[in-house]
């Protein structure tokens, strides 16, 4: 797997065989007190977790699983019709203490490593911008990471992800059941209706994460259903 980044190999056990091609890129926080103890745990062969990489706050990247294989980092998730994304997808820790650690902003040498890794990553796979997502994203009843704090606006400008639709926003005027069939189609796994809107609002409109379907999150969804979202890239 040619890569010009400079990697620090750290090899987990805990990986097995792909059952589907590579399609999305899921981003985590290790929600741990700290990188090593991250580290050591995503090596521990009896705590069944793994990623394929590994992004310390100092920029450092581990590599622990070949892309080739199937790490064990999403659980139980559901994206775009796909249940098993550990096998299409692969996995990325970003160190930070997360929500029960005391949950802080992504270090600028921590990011400026993490976009030129899933540049190469996007590209080598031809993953799509709409698959690059976050644990909330297809665990939303499960996980709140990498959580409101990721700078995803980042990543749209440089057109790594979607970015968060500005422009030509246009309510709908869905009912709340007409919200979520459109959150199901966009992608999500809406059979918790509640945490489906709450990871959708972490990821789409951060500074407002209540769970609640208002206008803002219907001219949101309707935009980034819409063939070329307008936002801020």
């Amino acid at each position: 797997m040619p890569s010009d980044l400079p990697m620090i190999d750290a090899p987990s056990p805990n990986f097995d065989t792909r059952a589907l091609p590579v399609s999305m890129i899921v981003l985590h926080y290790t929600g741990m007190e700290s990188g090593q103890a991250a580290i050591d745990r995503l090596r521990d062969p009896e705590a069944k977790v793994s990623a394929h990489y590994l992004v310390e706050e100092d920029g450092r990247i581990f590599h622990m699983v070949d892309e080739g294989k199937r790490a064990w980092h999403a659980g139980r998730s559901h994206w775009r019709g796909i249940t098993d994304v550990n096998s299409a997808s692969v996995g990325i820790e970003i160190v930070n203490p997360g929500h029960e650690f005391g949950y802080r902003p992504f270090p600028e040498a921590q990011i400026s490593a993490l976009i030129p890794l899933v540049a190469e990553i996007k590209e080598r796979h031809g993953i799509t911008r709409g698959n690059v997502v976050g644990h909330s994203d297809v665990a939303p009843a499960r996980k709140q990471d990498p959580g409101e704090l990721f700078p995803w606006g980042r990543l749209a400008r440089v057109r790594l992800a979607l970015p968060r639709p500005t422009r030509n926003l246009v309510d709908p005027g869905w009912p709340d059941a007409g919200f979520m069939l459109a959150l199901e189609r966009f992608g999500y796994d809406v059979s918790d209706a509640e945490a489906a809107v709450v990871a959708f609002q972490r990821r789409f409109r951060p500074e407002l994460v209540d769970g609640e379907i208002d206008m803002e999150c219907r001219c949101l969804l309707l935009a980034l259903l819409l063939p070329k979202p307008q936002g801020d890239e």
